[in-house]
């Protein structure tokens, strides 16, 4: 295989995982954009619809497409019933008790799944059946295809949904100022769990492209996905949906890039050293708006 070859290989690798991390990042910076938050329980919402479409599926026996909007249906209504219970009464508690509740749910999470499913990976084929290919000697899966043309649906049907609906613009009112929302008759509760529904609904989708692409599930599935996530999101800068695209595609690639030719142990510390250069020379991320600060 010549190196030109091998490196196009290790970008569509990139892109594949990359699109995964895109996904999830969307979500984060859906609910930091609108509730002004971080969700680190997000990681293990992509763990329940795994086992979801696991259970749904090879448990269950019903047919693919049925398990698929179940799967949604379920992690939505999670993410709904996380914020309702953990998240709301802390909506006016200091950013630190916020973040430990959110490990917090992180932990419930994974240990209710360790409980119900154990600690042994479980093997499960992927869903998606398309056919891969060859494009003048490079190998490209179906699931790679799937995976991309997802995402970047994903990301026109959020960004078209917060700028040209109504309830994309109640959304971004609660971001501005959540008081002058409530005053102007918008139902901030509501707007905030409709937020969470469809960040939770984006990580189903992850999770279920990313044990197609795997094939093992256990109950810390999402644990380094998420986290990877929220660099991304960081990364691309975050509140910005065209930013959580790019920063989760740019960190697929430099992450499959560093393990193929310089380093496996080393790509983890390469990708995070990468995003803090980048935030040294922009701190808002790569297409984040500098804020002004009030004085």
């Amino acid at each position: 295989m010549s190196l030109i070859n091998s490196i196009l290989e290790q970008l569509i690798n990139g892109l594949r995982t990359g699109s995964i991390y895109a996904l999830i990042a969307l979500g984060y910076t859906m609910v930091y954009g609108i509730a002004k938050m971080i969700n680190f329980a997000h990681g293990d919402i992509i763990m329940v619809g795994a086992y979801s479409l696991y259970v749904f599926t090879a448990l269950l026996g019903l047919p693919v497409p049925v398990a698929i909007i179940l799967t949604i249906i379920v992690c939505a209504v999670l993410g709904i019933t996380v914020e309702r219970i953990a998240y709301k009464p802390l909506r006016n508690a200091p950013s630190l008790a916020v973040l430990i509740t959110a490990i917090g749910v992180s932990y419930f999470l994974q240990n209710v799944a360790l409980l119900i499913f154990k600690a042994t990976p479980i093997p499960f084929g992927s869903v998606i059946k398309v056919s891969s290919f060859k494009i003048g000697g490079i190998h490209i899966s179906g699931i790679t295809i799937v995976t991309f043309v997802v995402t970047v649906i994903a990301m026109v049907i959020l960004t078209w949904f917060i700028n040209k609906t109504r309830a994309g613009s109640a959304m971004r009112a609660v971001s501005e100022d959540k008081g002058a929302a409530a005053l102007m008759g918008i139902n901030v509760n509501k707007t905030i769990s409709m937020t969470f529904a469809i960040g939770s609904a984006l990580a189903a989708v992850a999770g279920i492209l990313f044990i197609c692409q795997y094939e093992s599930l256990s109950p810390t599935l999402g644990a380094l996905p998420g986290i990877k996530a929220f660099v991304a999101a960081v990364l691309g800068g975050i509140g910005s949906i065209p930013g959580a695209m790019l920063g989760g595609v740019v960190l697929g690639i430099i992450e499959s890039v560093s393990k193929a030719y310089i380093s496996t142990q080393l790509a983890d510390a390469i990708v995070f050293g990468v995003l803090v250069i980048v935030l040294l020379v922009r701190p808002s991320g790569l297409l984040g708006k500098m804020k002004a600060e009030k004085v």
